[in-house]
């Protein structure tokens, strides 16, 4: 029997963190996010290893080794070639999440990190450094489609009290990983010359743990209901990642959504672009993209050991500094995620970036006048812990949480693929570039990595506007009047609402809402 729904002030629905919803967290960073981090850093100690690895198979087939260039080449292809696979799985990830769903999509790709984890694992025994490279590719679509399916599932999943919370959960896990192949990277550990196929091929048991565990937990109730109509899913969803609240006022959030969209479906990534109602939004997802990666992160951890060797550290004594570093991401990550439901996610973004380019000069400053005053070099290495903390603490993984929340139902999946497309293309770039820019520029170089952090915080602090605790429908409402959309009311009101069709997003108007038998909440 249908009963009558009672519509409560969206600024009253809150839901508490559940049991569900931390495990489901958990398990989707630990299995999918966490590799992404642990991929970025795991070639770094066994560089040399597995050069040598590379020569001496030459040697067996062709009688010679390798010269010094063609060595490097193949070495820095090994490297790359995980961003190569990245952007494929980022052009993948809207299709994927349309098709399979968005716990589907993380448990299904999970099969490329065994393929990936048994050509890294087997390459040495087998004597083919062409498995190295592809079990590196393989594991850079499965990353690429991560980096987009995680932060949409939990985005999701999460009541708009805990999105922020939950969203940042998958950055920290990516610092995990960068940590974790740090760490266990220690000459002590797996830093050996006849371990480094196994610290390659160790990212299965993260994956295995997360395969036999994910597939117990519900769907995204908002693909349910407005993807697939399912709405006794939905409710099945909702009652098993909610506590003690009533479960009807989100049914009827997202089902205000769903006849927003009653006429669209999923739009291409070419309708996207072509959109002028969503104009604002994708130019912000752009800008945080790019510059997320074209903040100079990747060029500071790259070359964060010369940094540390320039002030002083002992050569032995450098691996144990830089998993510090990973220590601080960690912290910084911590800091981040338990503050941004409180202070929001502008703060974050905004106070990250100018952390960032303010350390970017300092590091030009000290490269500059360390030869005349010795003691800028611990400047140096200041300014490299204030970019890594800076950056981990908002713009590592606030930009996903903001693709997930500036978009609708329709229009998030495309959203992905283009963030997502344009985050791994600004890495492949930085990586390609930085060393011409280094020697065209020299210390100079890092001037450049400063005006971009600071004009993407002059960006958000004067366009992007403040999502917290508001729903998917609010967020676009506030988009609309950037839009020269005439502006309604009533978006708080407790009173009666009636949904108004707007090129595809809703908007809210005074009036009723009326629900029908066959969309109530039994």
């Amino acid at each position: 029997m249908a009963e009558e729904l009672i519509i409560a002030p969206r600024s009253k629905i809150t839901s508490h963190l559940t049991s569900s919803l931390l495990a489901v967290a958990f398990l989707t960073s630990f299995g999918s996010s966490m590799l992404y981090g642990y991929n970025l850093a795991v070639v770094n100690s066994p560089a040399e290893y597995i050069k040598d690895f590379y020569n001496r198979t030459s040697v067996s087939r062709n009688g010679t080794g390798l010269d010094g260039e063609v060595l490097t080449l193949m070495y820095s292809l090994t490297v790359s070639v995980f961003a190569i696979g990245g952007l494929l799985g980022s052009l993948m990830v809207g299709m994927l999440v349309t098709r399979f769903g968005r716990k589907g999509t993380v448990v299904n790709s999970t099969v490329l990190v065994f393929i990936a984890g048994s050509l890294m694992g087997f390459s040495r025994i087998c004597g083919s450094p062409e498995m190295v490279i592809l079990g590196r590719f393989v594991t850079g679509i499965h990353s690429g489609i991560s980096l987009g399916a995680v932060p949409m599932y939990l985005g999701e999943i999460a009541p708009k009290n805990l999105r922020g919370f939950l969203g940042l959960v998958p950055s920290i896990f990516i610092c995990a990983g960068v940590f974790s192949a740090q760490v266990l990277g220690l000459h002590e550990l797996l830093g050996k010359e006849e371990h480094w196929p196994l610290f390659l091929s160790l990212v299965v048991i993260p994956t295995f743990i997360q395969l036999m565990l994910l597939p117990w937990f519900p769907e995204s109730p908002r693909y349910l209901l407005i993807e697939k109509h399912n709405v006794h899913a939905t409710i099945t969803a909702l009652k098993w990642y909610r506590s003690k609240c009533n479960i009807q006022l989100e049914i009827e959030e997202m089902q205000e959504e769903q006849r927003s969209l009653s006429s669209m479906e999923t739009v291409s990534v070419w309708q996207l672009l072509l959109d002028p109602c969503v104009r604002w939004q994708l130019l912000s997802v752009v800008v945080l993209n790019i510059g997320m990666q074209l903040s100079g992160i990747d060029a500071i951890w790259f070359y964060t050991n010369d940094i540390f060797k320039n002030a002083g550290i002992p050569g032995p004594e450098i691996q144990y500094t830089t998993v510090g570093t990973g220590a601080i991401e960690i912290i910084a990550g911590l800091i981040g995620c338990f503050t941004i439901e409180k202070l929001g996610r502008r703060p974050l973004m905004i106070g990250g970036f100018l952390a960032m380019g303010l350390c970017c000069a300092g590091i030009t400053l000290s490269l500059v006048l360390q030869v005349h005053f010795p003691f800028m070099r611990y400047v140096s290495v200041g300014c490299v812990v204030g970019i890594i903390a800076g950056f981990c603490i908002g713009p590592a993984g606030v930009p996903f949480l903001i693709t997930a929340e500036l978009f609708k139902q329709s229009h998030r999946p495309a959203a992905y693929t283009v963030g997502g497309s344009l985050n791994w293309m600004s890495n492949f770039t930085v990586g390609f570039v930085f060393p011409f820019l280094q020697m065209s520029a020299g210390s100079y170089c890092y001037l450049v990595f400063c005006s971009v952090c600071l004009g993407v915080a002059v960006y958000v602090f004067f366009v992007i506007p403040e999502t917290k605790n508001k729903t998917f429908v609010e967020i676009s409402q506030m988009f609309a009047s950037k839009e020269a959309v005439p502006e309604t009311q009533g978006l708080g009101l407790p009173d009666h609402l009636k949904l108004k069709k707007m090129n595809g997003y809703g908007s809210l108007d005074n009036g009723s809402l009326e629900f029908d038998s066959s969309s109530s909440v039994p």
